[in-house]
């Protein structure tokens, strides 16, 4: 424990010096972390100005008055695991500390959405609903208590401005057609009682303390897992269950919640749009929400060039064993989550545990060598870092709520990027990631105004620019 507190300080510590040097200077500053992860958000020095020959351009160019989605920010579920672990294997000091290195805006990462399970998934400890007797489908939130709410309350006194997902992983069980929270459909006539069963859940949370902002109706609609809750939903099925139940109940009850479609991955866009391109169930969603399991994350934009008026929110991905080394993880992370989901209209992107013990759990089922962005050891209460909460790092720290994405565009292949602007006039965060075999000297330009910068390579920096 004293090594785990040791460790966080520095940390803490790390962050205060780079965040007071951005405050006292308006000059352009960068973080970056290097391939191999021996330099992690360490302060840039050497960014320079500089002029280009005549008819040159930078390697990145940014337009800010190209404007895009703009951002709800970043952050990790609060599974069941992830919750006991930071309850019941920290001491309250570290806890404390831990949360606030993770979600404050002040001296933190800034972390500003997370996303919660309806009942169980495979990274719960038993497997459960909250309307498992039969007849009724009001929710008793019990099981929260203890762990989860507790934990949601504290992230939200510490970033206020914190938004919810909430996702069911099953209806209870005897509202399917295997009468088991494993496998099976939602039998018709319970699509009511499916419906009273999430808005009487949602209530219930805001009761306690815990609003959820946003509702999916299902984790991952078109998979059965074999041992742990899941169930299988079809489009046409969601678009029923929506229309004629779920969303009129929701406006009723719960008007301030969201409801997304689909919660699944990339590699099926038809079915999102199954359900958009039905009116009446379209009419009462508010956006689509991916996963990266499968597909390409460019189905984001398909779908969203089809129904512009619908957000985007990437909701979960995990890494664990089969990630390969740190500085593959962190590339394929910075790569795909941070710049690829969000250049693809994401306003939201959301890891999946926040935090795991050291053999990759609790868990019942599912995924057994799966990480999280931390990871608590169940003995000691010592965290440590993963690649992935770097990569997330790059990007909650520096990028607020309310930023909107602006034009990057690179002229070399090697060299990938991300940009954001806070309002009209304010500082542009950009965040790169050198592609490339070799370290290069990087040039940006925003305005009128080009810098240069040395990269190693597989180097990811994130770069503070004024906007003019």
């Amino acid at each position: 424990m004293i090594r785990s507190l040791r460790k966080g300080c520095l940390l803490a510590a790390m962050l205060s010096v780079a965040f007071a040097a951005q405050a006292k200077s308006p000059a352009v500053q960068g973080w970056m972390t290097s391939a191999d992860g021996s330099q992690r958000l360490a302060p840039m020095s050497g960014i320079i100005a500089v002029r280009l020959p005549e008819g040159q351009q930078a390697d990145i160019m940014i337009d800010t008055k190209q404007r895009f989605q703009r951002m709800a920010g970043f952050g990790a579920s609060i599974t069941d695991a992830t919750a006991w672990l930071i309850q019941t294997r920290m001491s309250a000091k570290a806890r404390a500390e831990l949360l606030r290195e993770l979600f404050s805006t002040r001296d933190g990462l800034g972390f500003s959405v997370t996303r919660i399970t309806i009942g169980a998934s495979d990274f719960s400890q038993s497997h459960y609903s909250y309307a498992d007797t039969p007849g009724n489908p009001v929710a008793d939130i019990a099981p929260a208590r203890a762990h989860l709410i507790p934990t949601l309350k504290a992230m939200r006194r510490i970033n206020p401005q914190l938004q919810v997902i909430a996702t069911p992983w099953s209806a209870p069980a005897w509202m399917k057609t295997s009468n088991s929270l494993i496998k099976g459909r939602l039998k018709p006539e319970h699509y009511g009682s499916f419906a009273r069963y999430l808005v009487s859940y949602t209530q219930a949370m805001r009761k306690a303390g815990a609003p959820v902002d946003i509702l999916t109706i299902q984790n991952e609609p078109h998979f059965e897992p074999e041992n742990y809750p899941g169930m299988r939903v079809e489009p046409a099925e969601r678009a029923d269950f929506i229309a004629n139940h779920l969303g009129p109940m929701m406006r009723r009850s719960i008007p301030q919640t969201r409801l997304l479609d689909w919660d699944h991955n990339w590699d099926q866009p038809e079915s999102p749009i199954a359900v958009l391109s039905d009116p009446k169930a379209a009419a009462f969603v508010d956006g689509v929400a991916w996963h990266c399991y499968g597909g390409d994350v460019a189905a984001q934009s398909v779908v969203r060039d089809r129904f512009p008026t619908k957000e985007v929110w990437f909701t979960e991905c995990a890494s664990g064993d089969w990630s390969g080394d740190w500085s593959k993880s962190f590339n394929w992370a910075v790569r795909n989550l941070i710049i690829g989901t969000t250049r693809n209209w994401a306003k939201g992107v959301v890891m999946w545990n926040l935090a795991l013990d050291e053999r990759h759990g609790p868990h019942l089922g599912g995924c057994g060598d799966c990480r999280g962005l931390v990871t608590i050891n169940s003995q000691s209460g010592e965290v440590s870092r993963e690649p992935e909460y770097y990569a997330f790092a790059h990007a909650s720290r520096f990028v607020p709520v309310g930023a909107v994405r602006v034009a990057s565009r690179s002229s070399d292949s090697g060299i990938e990027s991300v940009a954001f602007q806070k309002g009209r006039n304010g500082p542009v965060t950009l965040i790169a990631l050198n592609g490339g075999a070799g370290a290069r000297t990087l040039t940006f330009s925003v305005g009128r105004k080009t810098y240069a910068a040395r990269l190693s390579a597989g180097a990811v920096a994130t770069f503070k620019l004024p906007s003019n």
